[in-house]
C-alpha cells in the first residue's frame, strides 16, 4: 500500500474559489461523526481515499473489506443525507459541507446518491448474525431511513478544536514527529478505557519486542460532546505518557469515532495508524469487541490478530498480539500471565469494581493506576452522594407521577444537596413539545427532549426529576441512555392499574376516549408497555403520597445517592 497519507485540502486560490460557487450550492450541515470522518479524510487519515465512496466500493468493502480495485480497506465512508436532500443531487452536483455553526469546510462533487439499507448493511459491517446483541450495530439498523452519497472532495478547512490543539496532530505532522525522533519502527495503539498500569505493562512488552517507540492514539471528537470525560481522558493520556521513558511514546489525538466492529475495527485501526507512520499496530484478543448485554464477546477470542495479520503483507504494518498481564503481589509488578506460578497471588481489580469504587468513594491501589491518574478518575466520575441525578417516573396518566414528582421536589429541595428541576409530563409538553402531537413518533420525541435535558441537568450535578407517560420501553431506554454517562438513574414505575386511574380521571381524559371523543390515549386505544426492570415500582392504590415518597428516599439512601 501507499505508505503516504495525502491530504485533501485545497490550495488558498482554490479556496477562495470555492468560497464564492458555494453561494449557489446546496449544503448539508454536519453531525459529529460525519465531522470526524470529513476530517479524517480531509487530513490524509483515510488515504487512499479521495472522498467518499461510490456504490461499487461501499458494497465491496462490506462484502469483502477491500475496494472495487482490490485495496484494502475494511470500512465502508459514504456521506449519509436525508432522502429529500437526496433527492435534490445528482452526479456532477456540488455540495457544501458544514459544521454545526454553518462553517464551510469541504465542498463534495457528487458522483452517485443512492438509498440505504440500514439493516442489510449494519449485519455485513458488523459481521453478525444477530445484529441486536451488538449496541451500535442495534442503533445502526434503527435509523430512519437515509441516503448514501459518494464523490470527490476538495477541502477547505479542517474543523476548528480549542482543545488540545497541540495533541490534534495530522498523519503529516506525526510523521514528522517520528522522523525528527529517529523513530524507524512505531507501535500504534488505540485503547479505549482510561490507561492504566496494566496497559503500561502491556505497551513496554509489545515495544520492547519490536525494539521500538509507541504513537498512542486517543479518540477525541468534539469537546463539547465530549463534556468533562474527554477532558479527563487525555489529561489521564498524559500522565500516562510521563510514566514511559523520554522520547519513548507519543501522544496524538484523533478524530475518529469508533464503530466497535471487532476485527474490522482493528484492521481499520492498523491502517489509519499506518497512515501516521506506525510500522507495527497492537491488537487485543478482543479487540473493538463491546460484549453483549450479558458481558459476553460478540467475536470469537483472537479473531482481530488473525485477520490484521492475513492483510500483513498487503497493507505493511506488522501485527503485534497484546500479552495478557497480570499484578503478582509477591513481585509486585505486573507479568505475563504465562509466567504466573501456581501459588502467587494474583490481583485484579475489573472494571466493575473500579466503577463501584469511585461510585462509594472507597480506595483504589497504587499498584492498579497512580494517584494522579485515580484523582482525574474521581473528578469526572465522582461518589454517588455528590453526582448528578435523574428520577424517571413512568406510568399512565393518573397514577400519581405529578403528585409524587412535587413531593419529591419539595423533599430535595429542603435537603439542599443539589438544585432541583421539576419536568412534570404537562410542564414539558407546555413549554418544550407544544407543537407535537401523540402520534407514536411525537411521544418519541418528546421523551427523547425530556431525556436530553435531564442529562444535562444531572452532567451538571442537579437532579432532575421527570414525570411523563413514557409508555414506550425504546424511548426510556434511549432517555437512560442519555443521563447515564453523566450520574444516576432510576426508573420509578408508578405501577397504579388502569381501573384506579379511571376513577380517578381528574383530566377526563378517559372518559372522553371511552366515549370516542379523542383517540390515542394510552391505556385505552394505544399501548402502555410495562417497564420490564424498573428501580423502583409503586402502586398509589395502595401506597399514600407520603408513603410512597419514602420508598424513593429510602432506595435512594441504599444506593448511596444521599450521602
Amino acid at each position: 500500500m501507499d505508505t503516504c497519507a495525502t491530504p485533501l485540502l485545497a490550495s488558498p486560490q482554490r479556496v477562495a474559489e470555492l468560497k464564492v460557487e458555494s453561494l449557489s450550492q446546496a449544503s448539508a450541515q454536519l453531525g459529529p461523526r460525519q465531522l470526524c470522518e470529513l476530517e479524517m479524510l480531509l487530513s490524509g487519515a483515510f488515504s487512499p481515499l479521495a472522498g467518499y465512496m461510490g456504490r461499487e466500493d461501499f458494497e465491496s468493502v462490506l462484502a469483502g473489506m477491500r475496494l472495487a480495485d482490490g485495496r484494502p480497506w475494511p470500512m465502508p465512508v459514504a456521506l449519509d443525507v436525508p432522502e429529500a436532500l437526496a433527492k435534490r443531487l445528482g452526479p456532477g452536483d456540488k455540495l457544501a459541507l458544514r459544521d454545526q455553526e454553518g462553517f464551510m469546510l469541504a465542498v463534495l462533487t457528487v458522483s452517485e446518491v443512492w438509498p440505504s439499507a440500514p439493516a442489510r448493511e449494519a449485519a455485513a459491517l458488523y459481521g453478525l448474525a444477530d445484529i441486536d446483541r451488538h449496541p451500535e450495530a442495534r442503533a445502526y439498523a434503527g435509523k430512519a431511513p437515509f441516503w448514501h452519497v459518494g464523490g470527490a472532495i476538495e477541502g477547505v478547512s479542517l474543523p476548528l478544536h480549542a482543545d488540545f490543539p497541540e495533541l490534534r496532530r495530522t498523519p503529516a505532522e506525526v510523521r514528522a514527529v517520528f522522523r525528527q525522533r529517529g523513530w524507524r519502527k512505531v507501535l500504534g495503539c488505540q485503547p479505549r478505557a482510561f490507561p492504566h498500569n496494566r496497559q503500561r505493562a502491556v505497551l513496554r512488552k509489545a515495544a520492547a519486542a519490536i525494539e521500538g517507540s509507541i504513537l498512542l492514539v486517543r479518540e477525541a471528537g468534539d469537546a463539547i460532546s465530549g463534556g468533562a470525560l474527554h477532558f479527563a481522558g487525555v489529561r489521564c493520556a498524559r500522565l500516562f505518557a510521563e510514566s514511559f521513558p523520554p522520547n519513548m511514546l507519543l501522544v496524538n489525538l484523533l478524530p475518529l469515532c469508533s464503530r466497535q466492529a471487532g476485527p474490522r475495527q482493528a484492521l481499520f485501526e492498523a491502517l489509519v495508524q499506518k497512515n501516521h507512520g506506525c510500522t507495527h499496530t497492537l491488537v487485543g484478543l478482543d479487540h473493538a469487541d463491546p460484549l453483549d448485554a450479558d458481558g459476553a464477546p460478540l467475536y470469537a477470542p483472537g479473531q482481530a490478530q488473525r485477520l490484521v495479520a492475513d492483510f500483513e503483507a498487503e497493507t505493511g504494518i506488522v501485527m503485534v498480539p497484546e500479552t495478557a498481564m497480570d499484578y503478582v503481589e509477591e513481585k509486585a509488578q505486573f507479568v505475563p500471565r504465562s509466567a504466573v506460578a501456581p501459588g502467587m497471588t494474583v490481583r485484579d481489580l475489573p472494571p466493575a469494581e473500579l466503577k463501584r469504587r469511585l461510585e462509594f468513594d472507597l480506595d483504589i491501589p497504587e499498584w492498579f493506576t497512580p494517584p494522579a491518574v485515580a484523582a482525574e478518575l474521581r473528578a469526572v466520575y465522582p461518589p454517588r452522594s455528590r453526582q448528578g441525578l435523574t428520577l424517571f417516573m413512568t406510568g399512565l396518566s393518573g397514577a400519581g407521577k405529578s403528585t409524587l414528582a412535587r413531593l419529591l421536589f419539595v423533599k430535595f429541595m429542603e435537603l439542599r444537596t443539589r438544585p432541583v428541576t421539576l419536568l412534570d409530563g404537562d410542564i414539558v409538553r407546555r413549554h418544550l413539545s407544544s407543537e407535537l402531537t401523540f402520534s407514536k413518533e411525537h411521544r418519541n420525541l418528546n421523551i427523547s427532549r425530556i431525556g436530553y435535558v435531564a442529562s444535562e441537568i444531572t452532567k451538571n450535578g442537579g437532579i432532575a426529576i421527570c414525570a411523563p407517560i413514557a409508555p414506550y420501553e425504546s424511548s426510556r431506554a434511549e432517555a437512560r441512555a442519555l443521563v447515564r454517562p453523566y450520574g444516576g438513574f432510576v426508573e420509578i414505575h408508578v405501577s397504579t392499574p388502569l381501573a384506579v386511574c379511571e376513577q380517578r380521571d381528574r383530566k377526563g381524559l378517559y372518559a372522553k376516549a371511552r366515549a370516542g371523543i379523542v383517540k390515542g390515549v394510552t391505556g385505552i386505544d394505544d399501548p402502555y408497555e410495562v417497564p420490564a426492570h424498573p428501580e423502583i415500582s409503586l402502586d398509589t392504590a395502595k401506597l399514600t403520597p407520603g408513603e410512597a415518597v419514602q420508598e424513593v428516599l429510602l432506595y435512594l439512601e441504599r444506593e448511596g445517592y444521599l450521602g
